[in-house]
């Protein structure tokens, strides 16, 4: 089977979800209370002209799947029609605050790999001493502490007490992005880079329990190669596998703690359309957190596969 077939098998049972996916995002408007055309001119006084206006636009007097597959046609095109709060197309608001957030969830999963993936490898190969129960101790109390919760102690300590960082905004710029989204980034990553750590270390007691360590050992190899070669390759395979979900959790988890350190991002909006009924905002948003965690799984599993050639040969057997 080629590689290209099975991208296309891969590539088809995305479009086939993303299919039933709008389909539960088209409904959001007929599932919400208030009439469609109501909620489409928000909680203005409206007038009956208005409200034909909006009818004939959004083809309300057609049947429920031709309106859906105009809606389609549309999203397609990228075209979801006019913000409810601000009267902006809903592309142009997203395209104010997605690159904050894409910044933020790409920030805080750098920091979760070049953490956790190092901590949980060397909490493995050195089981039972100090450093490894320091490292169990640290993710335990990643784990169990929301994410909120952390970015309200960082702000108070190293924003308000301290003055290391801004406490609130994205920046301007890639430097003052990067030192304004530290803060939040370290509080949106903890629980990630806690299970990241966990799982490596799983997995370097598995590996340093193979044949092929024992051998290398036997062999007189230096331990940096052992750990760089070995160890580190074989272990960081499970995060692989779960990396791309540990990407879109961060885009979708973003919003707590961009409601903490008031940043302007992805998350901030949802919370706002939500609770301003924003129905086209909500329903970009919502579609377009279905593609990306979509995407990233596909991508995690053939990045698992140029990892592992033992699965490379099943997936893509000669």
């Amino acid at each position: 089977m080629s590689v290209a077939l099975v991208i296309g098998r891969r590539l088809l049972a995305i479009a086939v979800i993303m299919i039933v996916v709008s389909f539960l995002v088209f409904a959001i408007l007929f599932a919400t209370p208030g009439s469609p055309e109501q909620l489409l001119l928000g909680a203005g006084p409206t007038t009956p002209e208005a409200l034909a206006a909006v009818r004939a636009k959004y083809h309300l007097d057609e049947p429920l799947f031709t309106q859906y597959l105009y809606w389609l046609g549309d999203a397609v095109r990228l075209d979801f029609g006019e913000s409810i709060q601000t009267s902006q197309p809903v592309v142009s608001v997203l395209g104010e605050r997605l690159p904050i957030t894409l910044f933020l969830a790409g920030y805080a999963t750098v920091i979760a790999l070049l953490v956790g993936i190092p901590s949980g490898l060397l909490a493995g190969l050195r089981n039972g001493t100090a450093g490894d129960r320091l490292v169990t101790f640290v993710t335990t109390l990643g784990i169990s502490a929301p994410s909120f919760a952390i970015g309200i102690l960082l702000l108070y300590v190293f924003g308000i007490t301290l003055g290391w960082f801004p406490i609130f905004g994205a920046g301007e710029g890639f430097a003052d992005r990067l030192l304004h989204l530290t803060l939040p980034a370290v509080a949106l990553s903890a629980t990630v880079l806690a299970i990241i750590a966990r799982q490596t270390r799983a997995a370097a007691l598995t590996v340093e329990s193979q044949d092929y360590m024992t051998f290398a050992r036997a062999r007189g190899l230096p331990r940096r190669l052992l750990f760089g070669r070995y160890a580190l390759r074989n272990s960081s395979l499970p995060v692989v596998t779960s990396s791309g979900l540990v990407l879109a959790s961060f885009l979708t988890g973003a919003v707590l703690v961009e409601q903490v350190f008031a940043i302007p991002g992805l998350g901030s909006l949802t919370v706002a359309a939500v609770t301003n009924k924003d129905v086209p905002v909500v329903q970009a948003v919502a579609l377009l957190a279905a593609l990306v965690v979509l995407v990233l799984n596909l991508l995690a599993d053939l990045a698992y596969t140029v990892l592992d050639p033992r699965v490379r040969k099943v997936v893509f057997p000669q």
